[in-house]
């Protein structure tokens, strides 16, 4: 198993949760260059309409490329919470374990720039989600609870 030798973390007291996280593979964090099983490290950002904010940076040691599915694991506890993970490739078997976990694989050309990726995320949320990325919205941020509490405050007749 290969844990992470080096994590960035950016502390924000301010986002809200509005914030949906987001995942690119990434050895310089301008571009997408990395298959994700091999992947020496991540650069997580938190992503809404109008707001972009760097996460994380994780940096992993050298990893042996002998198909060992379980190196997968530290990756996938690391990018809980993300409903996708932008690669350059990602196995079947990875892409199964990443889907059951509710982290939206998306595979991308080559030098693809993080940047322009997150403006099209952007784009996307403002004309209207695809298919995945609006299951991923609803399971991030759920059902408004406060409008049960309004519900309950009303005057029913019965």
């Amino acid at each position: 198993m290969s844990a992470p030798t080096r994590q960035l973390q950016v502390l924000d007291t301010e986002n809200d949760g509005t914030l949906l996280k987001v995942a690119f593979a990434s050895s310089d964090r301008e571009v997408v260059d990395q298959h994700f099983g091999s992947s020496r490290s991540f650069a997580i950002y938190g992503v809404n309409i109008d707001q972009v904010q760097l996460l994380s940076v994780v940096e992993f040691g050298d990893l042996e490329q002998d198909g060992n599915e379980d190196k997968l694991n530290s990756k996938l506890e690391l990018l809980e919470g993300c409903i996708a993970v932008y690669c350059r490739a990602c196995g079947a078997s990875a892409v199964r374990q990443l889907l059951s976990a509710g982290i939206q694989p998306v595979k991308v050309s080559e030098d693809s720039h993080i940047d322009k990726l997150i403006e099209a995320l952007q784009g996307e949320l403002r004309e209207g989600p695809s298919a995945w990325l609006a299951k991923a919205i609803h399971r991030t941020q759920g059902t408004d609870i406060k409008r049960f509490d309004a519900m309950a405050a009303e005057e029913w007749d019965e």
